[in-house]
């Protein structure tokens, strides 16, 4: 019943995402969220760690792409400098977003993994529309309003499913 919550990895940071090893799964492409997965969700810019993260899977042809369910301006902001790819108000864990990513990017479902901080949105999506999900655990333990309640939520599934599955761990 909770499958479908339970990511296929999980990290503690972005940058636990290496182009070696990315490359010995066959993946060619990130879908990844922003917010609290790249930087805190109330943190305009990339800072020069993810701006380097970004370079390095460019130099290595791995395709990112930025899904966030956040406004366009919020995204927009952090994207274009960045010279990535983005979608907003993305929906999630609806998996329109996530199809039309894999088709843009050219790539099928086994070369894409997704990856972002929330089991009700990145994990769930992604799971729901055929990727390899990698749950990262959140950049800053502080949150938006919306995301409060889906962080409810998710500490109750968690618990729920740790005992039965030991690639959950607890942050």
């Amino acid at each position: 019943m909770f499958s479908k919550f339970l990511p296929d990895e999980q990290i503690d940071q972005i940058f636990d995402l290496k182009p070696e090893k990315l490359k010995e799964k066959g993946i060619k492409g990130i879908i990844t969220d922003l917010d609290n997965t790249l930087v805190a969700w109330d943190v305009k810019d990339a800072t020069p760690d993810v701006i380097t993260w970004f370079k390095t899977m460019e130099e290595n042809d791995i395709k990112v792409t930025i899904i966030s369910n956040n406004n366009q301006e919020r995204v927009t902001v952090f994207s274009e400098p960045l010279g990535t790819p983005f979608v907003f108000s993305a929906r999630k864990p609806l998996s329109r977003a996530f199809k039309t990513v894999a088709k843009q990017m050219d790539l099928k479902k086994e070369e894409i993994l997704v990856v972002g901080d929330q089991v009700m949105t990145d994990v769930l999506g992604g799971n729901m529309a055929g990727f390899y999900t990698v749950l990262v655990i959140p950049v800053v333990q502080t949150d938006g309003k919306i995301t409060k309640i889906n962080r409810f939520m998710e500490r109750i599934i968690l618990k729920r499913i740790k005992n039965k599955d030991k690639r959950y761990k607890e942050e």
